[in-house]
């Protein structure tokens, strides 16, 4: 993927529109990768103004794919920008605008606060899982270990003895 990413910026260097970089999240740019809860490399983040936060890229990793994605890059719906906004878009702005300051203050803060919550569940759900899995993975281990000598010992027991099959052969001719 690096010299797909490496044409595209070089492609969209001296944009004003558009701005293709990479960080390093092992050195120097380790805390912008964690403002931006990059955990996995590569990872691809979307800027597109307003938004502060970014959204992951889940395109296409090759050159063509990156370079049409980035075509189409460019401002975001937002009060500055009404004329990028689709009907639908432009219709709940509106209505986000008739909303008091504080109201849209105060749903904002709570979709953080539920989103919180959400990723924190989440995790209680990891840890769990992660735990019933050991767990479970131990039992298993513990049970080969103990039964691998009876399976042996049965296994052994289906066979038939040498010795009879060679008696019984003779006792034929």
């Amino acid at each position: 993927m690096k010299p797909a990413w490496d044409a595209l910026a070089q492609k969209y260097e001296g944009s004003d529109k558009v701005l293709i970089a990479d960080v390093d999240c092992t050195a120097a740019g380790e805390p912008l990768c964690s403002r931006f809860s990059v955990q996995g490399f590569p990872t691809i983040k979307v800027f597109s103004p307003p938004d502060e936060e970014g959204e992951d890229y889940d395109g296409g990793r090759d050159e063509e794919s990156l370079a049409a994605f980035a075509a189409a890059m460019g401002p975001g719906c937002s009060v500055d920008t009404k004329d990028n906004c689709s009907e639908e878009q432009l219709k709940e702005l509106t209505a986000l605008l008739e909303m008091s300051e504080a109201e849209r203050q105060a749903e904002l803060e709570d979709l953080a606060t539920s989103l919180k919550k959400k990723e924190e569940d989440h995790e209680a759900l990891l840890k769990s899982l992660q735990a019933q899995y050991e767990e479970s993975n131990q039992a298993v281990e513990d049970f080969k270990k103990t039964s691998k000598p009876r399976i042996k010992l049965l296994k052994s027991s289906m066979a038939k003895p040498k010795v009879e099959a060679d008696t019984a052969a003779k006792d034929e001719m």
